[in-house]
């Protein structure tokens, strides 16, 4: 970052004046600018740092503790909509467990689309919408449950809740994505990611296969998979904030490659476990306890 003022008093033969094409002298203080990049560098960081340490020494110990904590940020956490690891709930419901879970497939399965940052097309964008519906319809009808005496469409379930919880967080990372590139690389490529049936048949295909998994409930195969639901909430608050962040400061298409990237993530995951930490705080506040809601 270059910081410029209009000023006449220093001599273009020290090295640092230029003119512009109006005759105005232009002072570059690029010593200045370089001390504030190095700063900044430095205290991203570490007041990132400091956050991730209050927050691990706050939350319940153990790594499925802290999986609960970023859990408890985005989730209800009611046990009897959620899947377990033996005796011991899983740290996302159900629906929310297959959202992460399909969010994470869509994101692996398109990483090798680089550079390509076109939105889905008209007819794979016809499919995402389909499952936008089918979730809102069993989310709607789940909630509906909650309520005594309440009609509802059928009766809700938790495999149910998994299926249609993955197919939206396929269309959820097939639209964040590609707008990700769009925003942060120099020349991203306007082509569409997802453009195919068997694109989209194979993102189906793997989602019900990872929903197999976590329905068997094997422990060696759901604990890993619960760790990973469970961090790609950070990893996708990372992603939102670190565009908006990027946006905000009027900096887009700069990047030419992760090198030029870090420090706008290390911001945006610093902004993502803030609001992780505080929604945990006033949650925590409010119930008194790291459990889910109780219902019923």
């Amino acid at each position: 970052m270059l910081i410029s003022i209009q000023a006449v008093i220093i001599p273009q033969s020290a090295g640092i004046v230029k003119n512009n094409p109006g005759g105005c002298a232009w002072v570059i203080i690029k010593p200045m600018a370089m001390r504030g990049s190095k700063l900044l560098k430095i205290i991203l960081p570490l007041a990132a740092g400091v956050l991730l340490f209050i927050w691990l020494a706050e939350t319940p110990p153990g790594l499925l503790g802290k999986m609960d904590a970023i859990s408890y940020a985005v989730c209800h956490r009611i046990d009897a909509r959620s899947f377990h690891l033996g005796e011991r709930q899983l740290p996302l419901c159900a629906r929310c467990s297959g959202m992460y879970l399909g969010a994470l497939i869509g994101l692996f399965y398109q990483l090798p689309l680089a550079p390509r940052a076109g939105l889905p097309t008209r007819k794979v964008s016809l499919v995402l919408l389909a499952f936008l519906v089918a979730f809102g319809v069993d989310g709607v009808n789940s909630y509906i449950q909650l309520i005594p005496n309440a009609p509802s469409l059928y009766e809700p379930t938790n495999p149910l809740r998994l299926l249609t919880g993955s197919m939206l967080g396929i269309g959820l990372m097939a639209v964040l994505l590609p707008t990700f590139r769009q925003v942060v690389w120099t020349a991203p490529d306007p082509a569409a990611g997802l453009h195919s049936w068997k694109q989209i048949g194979g993102l189906i295909g793997l989602a019900g296969l990872v929903d197999l998994i976590v329905l068997w409930e094997n422990p060696i195969l759901i604990y890993p998979l619960a760790i990973l639901s469970s961090l790609t909430v950070p990893l996708i608050l990372s992603m939102v904030y670190c565009m908006l962040l990027i946006m905000a400061f009027k900096r887009e298409n700069q990047a030419q490659g992760w090198q030029d990237l870090w420090l706008w993530m290390v911001a945006g995951g610093g902004l993502a476990l803030l609001q992780i930490a505080l929604v945990d705080w006033i949650r925590l506040a409010l119930t008194g306890s790291w459990n889910g809601f109780l219902v019923g």
